[in-house]
């Protein structure tokens, strides 16, 4: 952090000629009247780090503004002219609904434009994964999505894409970083664009991208006979509020309720706390207007539709929240049932999760003799992944447990659209056989196991939690336990120096995937604890995951309890309650 001297000073700097006459004033009235909101906003530069930009937004060099988003934007420009030049070169640009949203992805195509290149821009706000589409349908050498996920209405961020779709990894994370801290002001950015090389499209795109989607049906006949299921759906002031619906339309659903109040985007999200489809409140209004409707399921997309959250009735008809890995785990089940009914298992599919994501995942690739790979959080290892095997092996579905999944190769993100979808004809298909989602999902735990996973955040804000962090990471890592709850500590995999060591016999072997400060013990009982700090917020995450054999349907709810035990066990020895 700066002294309050040197902050003063950099704000100064931004009275000059160069900034427009909002963001001077502003910037003067901190000067003037706020010395802790100036602080705020210059006490450093908002960094683009591996994922882009996120920060709240106004005036200042810790703010999302059109000053530090041109600065990344000049950035990932200098990164591709070096790479490929801009003869022939495209980027794609979408955003979400949030507020100055347009304002930014307008700026971002001035800028691309002015540095040569061709620019895809949409007309309005549209899904995230609908833009990793387009990046591969206009064959575009990177794109970018104005969002700032389920963050709060202050917030906005950027997000930079490469050509197959997925969100940049090594070695361009590293080189377009890189190019953004060379820029050192505001006069390196090209901001007059050329408008004759911003090309603004739409509903074609769409129409094409939805043609996709409609691809991931598996089992229309179902969906013609269920085509009444009763489906209410919420955007959440969101992207999602026009293509979810058309997807389900086109695949044949009839009976879609949408939640009024929830359907104009909105970046104050102003009927709900926050706009995160894992948080309950989140789906409150859709369940009200399910239980008035006497619908079947409830599905929320975040504002930028990537992500999905869902709810669904319970055996004594209450609708229930589903958590992403028991969303994932339907998916994955149908997706592999379905192609194993219709006889499209060749022997070279897969599936992907993360290392954090339950297991039965795993279980379920394993038994129908589907690959399933591990790769670190974070989508772009997807996409890195389907890259590499393409044309060798068939990528058939995935997903993480913060609620992300997608269906198929045509998208290289998160896609809530296709999965939307899918659920609903996942919902259909379970009604054919007499039941309900959840009791599909019990028929799955009956089979495989039942995994019961819990997260845990612990939250450690400023310089002092960063190193409390990092001291926890390190105790860990020196002194790892042996025993957690009375179950001796099996296996450890450590993914900062990727080596997986047997506590039993002492061997050790390496991990083949990219370092990452995770930690993750095995214990003998068959529970697995990740632990890991995270990328966006001062916080540190547990993962924990159990599981067990329910003895018959009977004996569910009390394997499920025991369960529950166990983890309540393991949070009172790590002494996390």
């Amino acid at each position: 952090m700066f002294p309050i001297e040197e902050i003063r000073s950099r704000a100064r700097a931004w009275l000059g000629n160069e900034f427009n006459e909002e963001t001077r004033n502003e910037v003067r009235e901190m000067l003037e009247k706020d010395e802790k909101k100036l602080i705020d906003a210059f006490y450093q530069d908002l960094e683009f780090g591996t994922g882009g930009l996120r920060g709240i937004m106004g005036a200042g060099t810790n703010r999302m503004n059109i000053y530090t988003l041109g600065m990344a934007t000049q950035g990932l420009s200098n990164y591709i002219t070096k790479q490929c030049g801009t003869k022939g070169i495209s980027v794609a640009i979408a955003h979400d609904c949030r507020n100055n949203s347009r304002l930014f992805a307008v700026t971002a195509a001035d800028i691309f434009s002015a540095n040569g290149f061709e620019v895809y821009l949409f007309e309005s706000l549209r899904p995230t994964p609908e833009l990793s589409f387009a990046i591969r349908h206009y064959k575009c050498q990177s794109g970018v999505v104005i969002t700032a996920s389920h963050n709060p209405p202050e917030y906005n961020g950027y997000k930079a894409y490469w050509n197959d779709g997925g969100q940049v990894v090594a070695p361009h994370d590293e080189g377009i970083i890189e190019e953004v801290r060379n820029i050192k002001s505001v006069s390196e950015i090209k901001f007059n664009g050329r408008k004759e090389s911003i090309k603004i499209i739409g509903k074609e795109t769409d129409e094409i991208f939805l043609k996709e989607v409609h691809k991931m049906t598996l089992n229309p006949e179902i969906i013609k006979k269920f085509s009444d299921t009763g489906i209410v759906y919420t955007p959440i002031h969101g992207t999602g509020w026009k293509l979810v619906p058309e997807a389900l339309k086109m695949f044949g659903f009839k009976n879609i309720i949408s939640v009024a109040e929830q359907n104009d985007p909105d970046g104050n999200f102003p009927t709900v706390k926050s706009p995160n489809p894992e948080e309950a409140g989140a789906l409150k209004m859709a369940i009200e207007k399910a239980i008035a409707t006497n619908a079947d399921l409830v599905m929320a997309t975040d504002p930028d539709a990537d992500r999905l959250g869902i709810a669904c009735r319970n055996k004594k008809g209450e609708f229930i929240l589903l958590n992403g890995n028991q969303t994932c785990v339907l998916l994955v089940y149908y997706i592999i049932t379905q192609y194993r009914e219709l006889k499209k298992i060749k022997g070279n599919e897969y599936i992907i999760k993360t290392i954090v994501t339950t297991d039965l995942m795993d279980r379920i690739a394993e038994k129908n003799k589907v690959e399933c790979y591990n790769v670190l959080t974070g989508f772009k290892f997807f996409a890195e992944l389907i890259r590499k095997l393409e044309g060798k092996k068939k990528y058939i579905g995935g997903g993480e447990e913060s609620y992300g999944f997608l269906p198929g190769e045509y998208v290289r993100d998160k896609d809530s659209v296709a999965s939307c979808a899918l659920v609903a004809e996942i919902t259909a298909w379970a009604k054919s056989k007499g039941k309900t989602l959840y009791e599909l999902l019990t028929d799955i735990y009956l089979e495989y196991g039942l995994y019961k996973e819990k997260l845990v955040n612990i939250v450690r804000k400023g310089a002092e939690g960063a190193n409390e962090i990092k001291a926890m990471m390190k105790g860990y890592r020196s002194n790892p336990p042996a025993l957690i709850n009375n179950s001796r500590v099996v296996k450890i995999n450590d993914f900062e120096n990727l080596i997986s060591t047997d506590c039993l016999t002492g061997q050790k072997t390496e991990i083949d995937l990219l370092k990452s400060d995770v930690l993750q013990f095995f214990l003998e009982d068959g529970t697995k604890i990740s632990v890991r700090p995270s990328g966006t917020e001062p916080k540190i995450k547990f993962y924990f995951s159990v599981n067990a054999k329910p003895e018959s349907e009977a004996k569910l709810e009390e394997t499920e309890k025991v369960l529950d035990q166990r983890i309540q066990g393991i949070l009172a020895d790590m002494k996390l309650l």
